[in-house]
């Protein structure tokens, strides 16, 4: 009679590793995401940040010089000086362009080189260099980038909710690791945009991660576990989540993600009415990204950080991020890049899987030389309307 004990189902013993799914992760240029991605608009820096000292920025895998001129223009510069590599860091903010430290030849914001003045005529043959740049707009206090295509650049867009500010209202704008943690100790977030873009349509880890795991991180409401709706939009997916509350209403929660990492939540505090906000997931390369954020706000509402036990983010000590873990702990967990491979995706994660089939069906278009989804090239087009916001109702009969 043998002795051999019966296989053990589930056994870490021998277990490899996942892997990632590089065509939803990889942001690079020539990438299918990447590619993707720079057929849109992105905010790269607060316009209040963007002065006459000239700034590196990483984005979407690339590396770039930003700085405004002293006409008030912004631009943004591949970083090595078209004529002998030197780093247009450390060049000097002219009037109208960038001079590099080496030999002084001036760019403007637009790339063209407006000076050689170690050559002949200061450069007669200027005209037929241009140092790479992208195309930069500015909106909502925030400095914006276009990096496809040059023959395929869209307008940038507007949103309704940020259209029109009310008197007594202004406009509140964060950029850097806010979202991820609540408080500004982070100016980049050490993982993958595509945590947070999976976490925008996902409303049920609310009901745990922030509701009923350690403490309260919103609202008491957030407890009751909600009827959940997804559907998709014409640029993109929402959720309405509705909770029956004690006091006999209903509120109907509904959050918007647009193509291709935008996103509206609605106020946590469960305050009645429309968002008042958008936010971008800006990829910085694979394993990094940042969040701008625009919202607007009453004009004598103090600022107030997230708080965890009376404390910010920032303030917690490992022991306390453990016990009490947010979206940043719940996120970084997964590493610099989920494993794909190892997922069990189930029914309450249908949101998750409607935005990659998205962002995948895109990529596919983008290859193929179509426009994805989400773009216009109309100036006149209308403001892209969000849907999201916290609607309140009287509760509907059970049965």
């Amino acid at each position: 009679m043998s002795d051999q004990q019966p296989p053990v189902h589930g056994s870490a013993y021998g277990y490899r590793p996942g892997q990632t799914n590089p065509t939803l992760a990889a942001v690079g240029p020539g990438t299918p995401c990447g590619e993707l991605l720079r057929r849109y608009w992105h905010p790269v820096a607060l316009s209040t940040r963007v002065h006459d000292v000239p700034r590196k920025v990483r984005i979407l895998g690339e590396d770039l010089i930003l700085f405004r001129d002293r006409n008030g223009r912004p631009g943004l510069l591949y970083p090595r000086c078209m004529h002998r590599g030197a780093n247009l860091f450390y060049g000097r903010v002219e009037q109208d362009g960038l001079r590099c430290c080496y030999h002084g030849w001036k760019f403007d914001a637009e790339g063209r080189c407006l000076d050689q003045p170690c050559e002949p005529g200061h450069g007669v043959h200027r005209d037929a260099v241009r140092q790479p740049w992208y195309p930069l707009e500015e909106r909502y206090g925030l400095v914006f980038a276009y990096m496809g295509p040059p023959d395929r650049k869209p307008v940038l867009p507007r949103y309704d909710n940020l259209e029109t500010i009310g008197s007594n209202e202004v406009l509140w704008r964060r950029f850097g690791g806010f979202g991820a943690t609540g408080d500004e100790s982070l100016e980049v977030v050490p993982y993958s945009w595509t945590h947070m873009n999976d976490n925008v349509m996902d409303p049920f880890h609310v009901q745990v991660l922030h509701s009923t795991f350690s403490t309260v991180q919103f609202v008491p409401q957030f407890a009751v576990m909600p009827r959940v709706e997804f559907f998709e939009t014409d640029n993109g997916v929402c959720y309405s989540a509705v909770r029956r509350l004690d006091d006999g209403r209903e509120v109907e929660r509904v959050s918007s993600w647009l193509m291709p990492n935008v996103m509206s939540v609605p106020d946590v505090t469960l305050k009645a009415g429309p968002s008042a906000g958008i936010a971008w997931l800006v990829p910085v390369d694979d394993t990094h990204y940042i969040q701008a954020m625009v919202s607007r706000v009453p004009r004598t509402a103090g600022f107030r950080h997230m708080l965890y036990n009376g404390k910010t983010w920032g303030q917690m000590s490992p022991d306390e991020h453990q016990r009490i873990p947010g979206d940043f702990e719940a996120q970084a967990s997964q590493g610099p890049v989920t494993l794909h491979s190892e997922e069990h995706l189930v029914s309450s994660d249908r949101g998750v899987m409607m935005v990659r089939r998205m962002l995948l069906k895109q990529m596919e278009v983008v290859a193929s030389g179509g426009d994805p989804l989400g773009l216009s090239f109309d100036p006149a087009a209308r403001p892209i309307q969000v849907r999201s916001g916290n609607f309140y109702r009287a509760a509907q009969a059970a049965g």
